[in-house]
């Protein structure tokens, strides 16, 4: 197998998770890059539902190897938590299996404190973050006063550079009337969780380095999704990493030159989280997927928005990823419709554009350009050949590739790992 860059065509959430895991039996190890427990994949295997955060999904698979790289920030005690609930679900995690970068950076209490604290204060403008830190954690990245896992190794230096940091952040609680934080009792939770995971941490970056030298094939798994770039997304309603292949390869220091395909992963329609535009916002659609029990996060649980499958997204996403091909899921969620509607342009004032806008002004005067296409009446999800697919659901994915630019090369019609065809 080659090495293999997925990436979320939309807002994130688009199943990448479940794709992760189909490649995963062809790859020998799989990385994750960027972001942090703010993103989740649930994957089902044989009826169990796994839902996983910061661990990669080719945990699930025997043999394989797992790695979180450098441009991913961690919460230790998040991270444990997440390794002992699978544990308990039967699957082994060991450092053999797992290996973590020692240059990873460190989501801190008060990471989490001020994250919560800026939504507070952005009223009805706020951009709708997990409130796990993840941001501010970025921000001190940045600023280069954040922690990398590295640094809980020397103690001394980790509680006096720690209690200074808090002590700051203390006093932007109290001025938002939010508790203090107590530095001593903080330090301890975070020393002894470094205790735990240090067997794990390694230079991630010479270890995939030798992964490739002995022709092992590498898969990297996305989190988020491209609208959520901080720099090519909806900004400022975006994540703080980049979620385009590009950010796989400075997440995890892996040389372009190693990546022999990049495939997008994209629901049949479209759904986000959280604020921002969303120019094929449907409710009546959006109705009909919860109804279903569908479109609620797997990291916050929160219902999702939903809409119509906007192509001038997916095209765009194409472009700055450079798609090979595409991976389609959720088109069982599309079965009874009478008629589907695909976005395949925008209208601004009274122009039409192929491709998203730069200034958020923008987005607000947009209205979507749709063509209709006729369903498919039919329940997919017994369904284990491309070719038994319905006329008119093969009509609907060749659309798809054609308005993308790239082949459709899986297809998935229900959550577990048999209901992907291989187009």
């Amino acid at each position: 197998m080659s090495n293999i860059i997925i990436v979320g065509a939309q807002w994130g959430d688009e199943g990448k998770g479940k794709i992760v895991d189909v490649l995963t039996e062809h790859a020998d190890v799989v990385v994750r890059s960027q972001g942090g427990n703010n993103a989740g994949h649930t994957v089902i295997h044989s009826g169990k539902k796994y839902i996983l955060h910061l661990i990669p999904s080719g945990i699930l698979w025997p043999g394989k190897r797992c790695v979180i790289g450098n441009g991913v920030v961690m919460d230790p005690i998040s991270l444990l938590e997440e390794i002992d609930k699978l544990r308990g679900q039967g699957i082994t995690v060991t450092p053999e299996q797992m290996r973590i970068s020692d240059r990873a950076h460190v989501v801190m209490p008060y990471h989490r404190g001020l994250d919560q604290a800026r939504e507070k204060s952005l009223g009805d403008g706020k951009i709708g973050t997990t409130g796990r830190g993840i941001g501010p954690t970025y921000a001190d990245k940045i600023e280069r006063k954040g922690f990398r896992l590295i640094d809980l190794d020397n103690p001394v230096l980790f509680a006096e550079k720690f209690t200074d940091r808090i002590n700051q952040c203390n006093e932007i609680f109290a001025s938002v009337g939010m508790p203090a934080l107590d530095a001593e009792k903080e330090g301890a939770a975070y020393l002894a969780a470094w205790q735990r995971l240090k067997p794990f941490v390694t230079n991630t970056v010479v270890l995939l380095h030798e992964e490739l030298q002995n022709k092992k094939s590498l898969l990297f798994e996305g989190a988020q999704g491209t609208y959520l770039d901080i720099d090519h997304g909806t900004y400022p309603f975006v994540t703080s990493s980049n979620t385009t292949a590009g950010g796989a390869l400075t997440g995890s220091g892996v040389s372009p030159r190693a990546i022999d395909r990049v495939v997008g992963v994209c629901k049949a329609y479209t759904t986000r989280v959280g604020g921002g535009p969303f120019i094929t916002e449907n409710d009546d659609l959006g109705d009909r997927l919860h109804n279903m029990g569908r479109e609620f996060g797997s990291t916050t649980g929160r219902a999702r928005r939903c809409g119509w499958l906007d192509m001038v997204l997916v095209r765009y996403a194409a472009i700055l990823s450079g798609f090979d091909d595409l991976a389609v899921t959720n088109l069982d969620g599309l079965d009874a419709l009478d008629e589907i509607s695909i976005c395949t342009a925008y209208e601004l004032d009274g122009q039409q554009i192929t491709f998203p806008p730069s200034a958020p002004a923008d987005w607000d005067r947009c209205k979507p350009v749709y063509e209709k296409l006729p369903g498919w009446k039919q329940d997919l999800s017994g369904i284990r050949k491309y070719s038994d697919l319905p006329t008119n659901a093969r009509r609907y994915l060749d659309r798809m590739a054609e308005l993308a630019g790239a082949k459709i090369s899986l297809v998935g019609i229900g959550p577990d790992r048999e209901q992907t065809l291989e187009a």
